[in-house]
């Protein structure tokens, strides 16, 4: 007996027009599907008469069942035979990753690699546990080069000499207060003097300690200084005697101070001897102390965005930045940065931060955070980076080496607005810190 048969290419092509039918059980009624199915087995040429026909009529309409309901359904729409929507289909399939890449593309900042200013620092003491470069909320830029504390004027460019010591006695710390008004200057020889920038006159001299005053903090009207003796002083600037509290937690030179910002009365230190403590302010003995750090503590900064989270940052032969939540003393996170740390800056609009470093590569790193994602490294100096500050707009970062250059960073530009935030703004009376923000160039 002949028999025929079909190549498989045939039996395909016959196939096709069934091959991208998809059933979808939600856009069918089962009911009426199996009473039409019912109701055509009834005869055996699927016709039925006159009077079967309206009896079943009523029943099904009796029931809600819908006659001749189709028993299978797209899910969608087929998709079209014409060419032209075939086509415009396609393209828009091939489009649209490439549309996503350039939207990414425009997200992302640039961060520049090249200072936007550079100005001559002769004569600044290559020590690492000084702390001689401070950005006011006023946007006057306070340094210490040897005997003397110059102003910058970020606004108008100009430079002054604020203090010009007479001794042999050296400038070792500077902090501005909160509101800028005026400036704390720690000496060689243990004392602290008050400076007001507007009358360039010296309101106050507290003396006490016996070595250098290497870094200092404010707390509103509170000062505290750390020594060199590894001591910690508060000081009551509003009152004769200033002396008010005296912190005993290390054994070698305090390099690293800083009070919480949010005036929780919290401080952290850092010091010569590898440990950080944390203080409350009702008490005399550290809160807790940590000693994960191999090398001296210097880098010592409250995170703006949650206020109980601190990062700290080693020396040369430790090179770690370690994240504490000063709640529950336990340590977050860690990460090595490969280089000498000799600050930390925290970013006010992206969570995000920024590290100094000294040997072996004298580099600017940014750092995304909670990830610790190495962002970008800026080579920025010729000898390691001693000191940095960030602008009261919280965009550009100053830093200053032993290589006698103060340098300008824009780190943290803005971030882009919106078109009705930009409108708010627009409408509302400009803030008096804004209004002084800072033109470099």
């Amino acid at each position: 007996m002949a028999t025929t048969s079909t190549s498989p290419k045939k039996a395909k092509k016959a196939g096709a027009q069934y091959d991208r039918f998809i059933p979808s059980r939600s856009s069918m009624n089962v009911s009426s599907a199996q009473f039409n199915l019912a109701r055509r087995s009834g005869s055996q040429d699927g016709t039925l008469d006159t009077a079967s026909a309206a009896y079943q009529e009523e029943v099904a309409k009796a029931c809600g069942i819908q006659l001749d309901k189709r028993i299978l359904a797209f899910k969608s729409a087929p998709p079209s035979n014409d060419k032209d929507d075939l086509r415009q289909t396609l393209q828009q399939s091939l489009k649209s990753p490439f549309a996503g890449q350039a939207a990414a593309r425009a997200s992302r900042r640039r961060i520049l690699t090249t200072p936007e200013r550079v100005l001559d620092a002769p004569g600044l003491l290559d020590d690492y546990y000084l702390n001689l470069l401070d950005w006011s909320s006023t946007n006057l830029l306070a340094i210490g080069l040897d005997k003397s504390v110059y102003i910058w004027n970020a606004q108008t460019g100009d430079v002054y000499n604020l203090c010009q010591l007479a001794t042999e006695d050296y400038v070792a710390s500077l902090q501005w207060t909160n509101d800028g008004s005026y400036l704390a200057v720690g000496l060689s020889n243990g004392d602290t003097q008050i400076w007001d920038p507007d009358t360039q006159q010296r309101l106050r001299s507290m003396g006490g300690h016996q070595a250098r005053i290497s870094v200092l903090s404010w707390d509103q009207h509170l000062l505290s200084s750390g020594c060199r003796d590894g001591s910690i002083w508060h000081h009551d600037v509003r009152v004769a005697n200033h002396k008010v509290a005296e912190l005993h937690g290390h054994s070698s030179e305090v390099c690293g101070l800083a009070w919480r910002p949010d005036g929780a009365g919290l401080l952290a230190s850092g010091g010569n001897d590898n440990v950080v403590n944390i203080w409350d302010i009702r008490s005399q003995v550290p809160k807790f102390t940590k000693a994960n750090h191999t090398a001296a503590v210097k880098a010592v900064a409250w995170c703006p965005w949650q206020a109980n989270l601190l990062a700290t940052g080693g020396g040369a032969h430790d090179r770690h930045i370690h994240f504490w939540n000063t709640t529950t003393a336990a340590r977050l996170n860690s990460v090595d940065t490969g280089s000498q740390v000799t600050s930390i800056r925290w970013s006010h609009e992206y969570k995000e931060l920024v590290s100094s470093h000294g040997f072996p590569d004298n580099q600017l790193t940014v750092w995304n955070y909670p990830a610790l994602t190495k962002i970008v490294d800026i080579p920025a100096h010729d000898t390691r980076v001693l000191h940095t500050a960030l602008s009261p707009d919280g965009q550009t970062l100053a830093s200053v080496s032993s290589d006698e250059n103060l340098k300008f960073w824009r780190i943290f530009g803005a971030k882009p607005k919106s078109s009705k935030t930009a409108k708010a703004q627009a409408n509302q009376p400009s803030n008096s810190l804004e209004s002084r923000a800072m033109r470099l160039r």
